[in-house]
């Protein structure tokens, strides 16, 4: 091994870069934490220990891909009107809209915010059955209107409770429900953007509004490719403008087409990806802002590693590392896995939890 160790020594090349450790992706290693172990010793002259040392830990790696998002109420959906008619009242940007109220007014005549996953998408009357009558009717019943059965039928009941939640709303008490009388979301809806001023005389069909959710949540725009980091339910970090790292996970991912900047660009497919913040009273005082998120893109647990600069490359070829015992210093070759944050995942025979390693100046 001695042999091995002088002959090592002399093929030794440059010491490996930090670049190693994946381009711009930032990376994080948890475990023994970031206290890499380094030491000073004596003289490093000929074959005595190094200046400098540093201790084989075993930990967990993360490398973490940080890619930055924006800060907002998510994406917007666009509500037409349906009816046709003179513009005649909108909410403020900025105000919330819940069950029960108007989205908007043509004609002096609301159309009304209801929930549930499903659009309106034709009159509901007496006679009609399917899934977005049991979806009305649920409604019907959280408004406080009773007297009939929540089911897929509409009946005789459900018109006669409907008539008087129309005379509640100001409309004639027709017990039957036109198409565009009401609007359908997932929940309360904060209003995001006016598409039509009051006055407009609207077409059937011609928005009106854009409406979010009320929660703020990151907005990421990924790789199509970067899917696997971004599963519903991941865990993140997201830094705040003021630099603060606050937890957070993945809500959802939609594959969305975003259009080309110029005539010379083309259109690319992307991975939309929302985030939720954990702790809302971090965002207090932030309306809209970038905020980077780190996703998890690699993860390797209970592995040996040592400080990528306690890498040496091999003249033949694959790295090796300078292990230290006593006042004896030999070249062992070893495997590298992950990188992550200046620290690098090492295998190899001769190398062990607290084995003392040099640190090449």
């Amino acid at each position: 091994m001695r042999g091995f160790a002088r002959r090592g020594t002399r093929r030794l090349a440059v010491v490996v870069a930090a670049a190693l450790a994946v381009g711009t992706t930032a990376v994080a290693a948890t475990g023994s934490g970031l206290d890499f172990g380094r030491k000073r010793t004596g003289s490093a002259a000929g074959g005595s220990r190094p200046l400098e040392t540093a201790t084989v830990t075993r930990q967990t790696l993360v490398e973490r891909k940080t890619v930055d998002g924006t800060l907002g109420y998510g994406d917007a959906t666009v509500v037409a009107d349906r009816v046709g008619g003179t513009l005649t009242a909108l909410p403020p940007v900025g105000q919330t809209v819940a069950r029960g109220q108007a989205l908007f007014r043509v004609d002096d005549e609301p159309t009304v915010l209801l929930y549930g996953r499903l659009p309106a998408y034709r009159d509901l009357a007496p006679g009609t059955e399917g899934p977005d009558v049991r979806q009305f009717e649920e409604n019907l019943r959280k408004l406080g209107y009773t007297g009939f059965t929540v089911d897929d039928e509409y009946t005789t009941a459900t018109a006669t409770a409907v008539e008087r939640w129309q005379e509640d709303l100001g409309l004639p008490g027709t017990g039957s429900v036109e198409l565009g009388r009401v609007a359908y979301a997932d929940g309360t809806v904060r209003v995001a953007s006016h598409e039509a001023a009051v006055g407009t005389l609207l077409k059937p069909g011609e928005p009106v509004l854009s409406h979010t959710g009320t929660t703020r949540v990151v907005t990421v725009d990924l790789e199509v490719t970067d899917r696997t980091m971004a599963r519903t339910g991941a865990a993140v970090t997201c830094t705040l403008p003021s630099g603060t790292a606050t937890p957070g996970k993945v809500i959802s991912t939609e594959t969305v087409v975003v259009p080309a900047d110029g005539k010379d660009q083309e259109s690319e497919t992307r991975l939309r990806v929302t985030v939720g913040v954990t702790d809302a009273k971090a965002l207090a005082g932030l309306d809209e802002a970038t905020v980077p998120v780190a996703f998890t893109a690699s993860q390797r647990e209970s592995v040996l590693a040592v400080p990528v600069a306690a890498l040496l490359a091999l003249a033949e070829g694959g790295y090796g590392l300078q292990v230290v015992e006593n006042d004896a210093v030999r070249i062992v070759p070893v495997e590298t896995g992950l990188f992550a944050e200046g620290r690098v995942e090492v295998s190899g025979a001769g190398v062990a939890e607290g084995t003392t390693v040099g640190m090449p100046s």
